[in-house]
């Protein structure tokens, strides 16, 4: 792909990746929807808080939680694939696959 295009597709996967998860994961879900919530506090050290701030504004989520609730999802599917045997990789902008460990 040329230009920005393969950073939508990848977003666009990424966005299909977070939606199956959430099929799986509806105890999260709203008030609003009948469903209850917990509340979760976490002590972060400051570098981490930042890492938050800044995905949280890179992706224009409304709140710390839907970033950390996307990042479950996202890790979630991940954990999924990996337990049935996928393997991860990227391509890079220049073109160049690299293999991706994430779990080692």
């Amino acid at each position: 792909m040329r230009g920005h295009g393969h950073r939508r597709y990848y977003k666009q996967a990424a966005a299909e990746a977070m939606r199956a998860a959430a099929q799986a994961m509806e105890s999260g879900a709203d008030e609003v929807s009948g469903r209850t919530t917990t509340r979760v506090q976490l002590e972060m050290p400051p570098q981490a808080m930042d890492r938050l701030t800044r995905l949280k504004e890179k992706t224009e989520a409304a709140s710390y939680a839907e970033v950390i609730r996307n990042a479950l999802r996202l890790y979630e599917a991940l954990v999924d694939e990996h337990e049935k045997g996928a393997e991860f990789s990227l391509k890079r902008a220049d073109g160049e696959t690299v293999a991706y460990k994430i779990f080692v």
